[in-house]
């Protein structure tokens, strides 16, 4: 039982993350999901490649939520895209996931010391 517990527990904030980063990334100011895509890879070194299956149900979701609103706009490459852009309440979810992500991972860096 202990470890079906530990795998819930670590699932969410994996879950988490991805709209932890889109709404770090949308604090720079409005962008489209490309533009959000790239951001996160380059500031993760490549590490992180966040897929459109992933970042497009994500956003969608995050705009029902009122974390996000978005519009239709013309791209630097005259291509018509929509345009997210971070509510208030937006950032106040992602101040909130923020302080959780930082206490759900020192909690893992404790574990690893001990473990």
């Amino acid at each position: 039982m202990a470890g079906a517990r530990l795998g819930r527990l670590f699932t969410k904030p994996l879950q988490g993350a991805l709209n932890l980063l889109i709404l770090k990334a949308l604090r720079h100011g409005p962008m489209h999901g490309y533009g959000i895509t790239v951001m996160i890879q380059q500031a993760s070194q490549d590490v992180l490649e966040i897929e459109e299956g992933s970042l497009y149900p994500a956003l969608h979701k995050m705009e029902h939520e009122g974390w996000l609103t978005s519009e239709w706009a013309v791209s630097d490459t005259n291509r018509r895209v929509r345009f997210y852009k971070l509510t208030a309440k937006g950032e106040r979810q992602l101040e909130a996931d923020e302080q959780e992500y930082r206490r759900v991972s020192a909690a893992i860096a404790r574990a690893l010391r001990y473990v």
